[in-house]
């Protein structure tokens, strides 16, 4: 099945797409290409949640996107899905920095209705294990928080995700948990951001949070984003869900720090004859800068733009004080914003259309018959001004004035 393009040559390939799982989607658009998938024995395996694998494809099977595999793993096999084949996995491995060929693993075969079973199985027990570990660790006294299990495809081995804000030694955890579940315990860190993406929510922008849509790496985010930007530094707004700095703070910043270097520095005075004006808060995107006669509250505040900010600096430095701070601006009124509802009247449609009725006495032909009729005075007084015999069947405007006597006679 193909998506024709209309805007041109070419074709959107349906087979490129892949499983839609959050942050992990990738589209092939070299899948259309033929022969692509024969061009690179490699392949992408995606299995629960934000993980990845890379497998050889050393057995030669026709493997294409949505495949359900069993690949190799320490011990045993796992449950996969690939994702993406063909030339473009090369490049994956690369972004991965995958540089030893030995951590690249095979595929065994595709999945059987026994390994889907095994693997149905091991994935019903998933949330009894978080729950019940959660209470191993608090028995324990750990300070650790277990976020999420995830067993193997055939069962032997389980990976417990959890976040701490310390180091633990938790030799006895993995003790307690192989001897409780029966099974190899792997142990995996993850951060609070990266726990926010693997659980999911919607952030104040009424949107899904990025962690658990598109983001993959995370950036340190710092309180001086918020300073270039002058946000509020309340904690609570600053914060996501994560209970750490929002990522969001990150995506303005280089445009608030370009803008930043075309307004004066907030330590500079302005001098002119009315008296010193002191920096009291700025606008940066709009470059619009409020100044006051006093440093401490507000007091005949004046707005002024970035380069009248410049040009008052400029003639301080000369010596110069000019006779007002806004003086030779030029304010144009701001455009009136462009109300679509306005141009078209909302009741237009609420009056019925009224069809127009003819006069049945009035001739078809105007000139075939005389204005009055068969009396000929009466038409005569018509064609002079008197026309108070028209049909009201048609609106001709207001009615003219009559004509003086002298006009008449």
């Amino acid at each position: 099945m193909e998506y024709t393009l209309h805007n041109g040559g070419g074709g959107l390939c349906c087979r490129g797409c892949s499983r839609q799982d959050k942050q992990l989607n990738t589209y092939d658009w070299l899948a259309d290409i033929p022969g692509n998938p024969d061009q690179c024995d490699l392949v992408e395996v995606q299995f629960k949640n934000t993980r990845k694998g890379y497998y050889r494809n050393s057995n030669g099977l026709t493997l294409e996107k949505g495949d359900v595999v069993a690949v190799e793993s320490t011990p045993g096999h796992d449950i996969g899905v690939v994702t993406l084949t063909g030339r473009l996995v090369t490049l994956q491995i690369k972004k991965a920095n995958i540089r030893s060929e030995n951590d690249i693993k095979r595929v065994y075969r595709k999945a059987k209705p026994v390994d889907m079973e095994k693997y149905n199985e091991a994935k019903a027990r998933e949330h009894e294990t978080m729950i019940r570990s959660r209470q191993i660790a608090l028995d324990l006294n750990l300070n650790m928080k277990i976020g999420d299990v995830e067993y193997q495809g055939d069962g032997n081995k389980a990976i417990f995700y959890y976040i701490a804000d310390d180091r633990v030694d938790f030799r006895q955890l993995i003790k307690v948990l192989a001897d409780a579940f029966h099974v190899r315990i792997e142990m995996k860190q993850i951060g609070a951001r990266q726990e926010a993406g693997r659980i999911g929510g919607i952030g104040p922008c009424g949107r899904e949070l990025c962690c658990a849509t598109w983001m993959t790496s995370f950036i340190s985010v710092s309180t001086s984003a918020a300073r270039y930007q002058d946000i509020s530094l309340n904690p609570q707004k600053l914060a996501g869900q994560c209970a750490k700095l929002k990522c969001c703070l990150n995506y303005e910043i280089d445009c608030y720090v370009e803008a930043q270097k075309r307004l004066p520095a907030k330590e500079v005075e302005l001098e002119t004859k009315d008296g010193t004006f002191y920096f009291f808060k700025a606008d940066i995107l709009t470059n619009q800068i409020t100044y006051s006669t006093d440093k401490n509250v507000p007091a005949n505040l004046v707005t002024i733009g970035g380069r009248r900010a410049f040009e008052v600096i400029s003639l301080n430095k000369r010596g110069i004080k000019p006779d007002a701070l806004n003086e030779e601006v030029r304010r144009t009124a701001p455009p009136k914003p462009v109300d679509l509802v306005e141009q078209e009247s909302l009741t237009r449609f609420d009056h019925s259309k009224r069809k127009k009725k003819k006069n049945k006495n009035r001739p078809a032909n105007a000139e075939a018959a005389p204005a009055g009729g068969n009396n000929p005075q009466q038409a005569a007084g018509n064609r002079q001004g008197g026309g108070n015999n028209r049909p009201n069947n048609k609106w001709r405007g207001p009615k003219k004035p009559p004509r003086n006597e002298k006009n008449n006679g």
